[in-house]
């Protein structure tokens, strides 16, 4: 038996019920949301800003691109 279900979540990439093929973003943004918050909760301000936008980029940002091209993106 297959459920019905409104949400599927398929090699990390969350696809919504729709008519036309739609994916949801929320549960990326709240990774990489938790991992911003892991860094500056280890590291807080004892850090230069540079050295902080570079640990974000290189640990957060793959997070939050993950399987992006796969997912139609639009303005809301």
């Amino acid at each position: 038996m297959i459920s019905w279900v409104k949400e599927v979540r398929y090699l990390g990439i969350h696809i919504v019920s729709s008519r036309t093929f739609k994916c949801s973003l929320s549960m990326a943004k709240r990774s990489c949301f938790k991992a911003v918050n892991a860094i500056f909760g280890k590291i807080g301000g004892r850090a230069s800003e540079e050295v902080i936008t570079q640990i974000i980029r290189t640990k957060c940002m793959p997070v939050l691109l993950y399987g992006l091209e796969a997912c139609p993106l639009r303005r809301p």
